[in-house]
């Protein structure tokens, strides 16, 4: 009988970052260096070799537009496919509320639960990390990507 896990899925930078997670604890950690579209469906393969995966987690932006929606792409349909609830949440919970960057010298920030972009002159270096314990409470169902720019003056 397979172990019951979660998976939590963060493609926003490199290296692409999973966590696997027993009663929300991290048991399981893969990097990846390689582009999220070609290495997912193996990690994933993997993965379902070795695990029953229970909820499906993911960091729906701001952030890399490509790895936003190849993300969501690929678990939304393992979603629908496999029958998992899909969670979401904003990457600002994998990186301390640290500014991730946009474009030029824009960066998101996120003050109070507001999102929004902001210039700063230094860039801070953007590290995502998988917590060791995954807050369910920080998730939503409204898995939807988080684009968050529009037009740039």
């Amino acid at each position: 009988m397979l172990k019951k896990v979660d998976v939590l899925l963060i493609t926003l930078t490199s290296p692409i970052k999973v966590g696997i997670y027993e009663r929300n604890t991290l048991i399981e950690t893969i990097e990846s260096d390689e582009r999220s579209s070609d290495i997912l469906p193996l990690i994933f393969d993997d993965i379902f070799k070795k695990y029953e995966v229970q909820k499906l987690f993911y960091a729906n932006g701001p952030g890399s537009f490509m790895a936003i929606k190849v993300a969501y792409i690929f678990l939304k349909s393992l979603s629908i496919l496999k029958k998992i609830p899909l969670f979401a949440t904003d990457a600002f919970y994998f990186n301390k509320n640290e500014p991730i960057k946009a474009i030029g010298k824009l960066y998101f920030v996120k003050i109070s639960s507001e999102i929004k972009t902001q210039k700063l002159e230094i860039a801070p270096e953007v590290v995502f990390t998988l917590p060791n314990e995954l807050d369910y409470n920080e998730f939503s169902n409204i898995t939807t990507p988080l684009y968050m720019i529009g037009a740039v003056g």
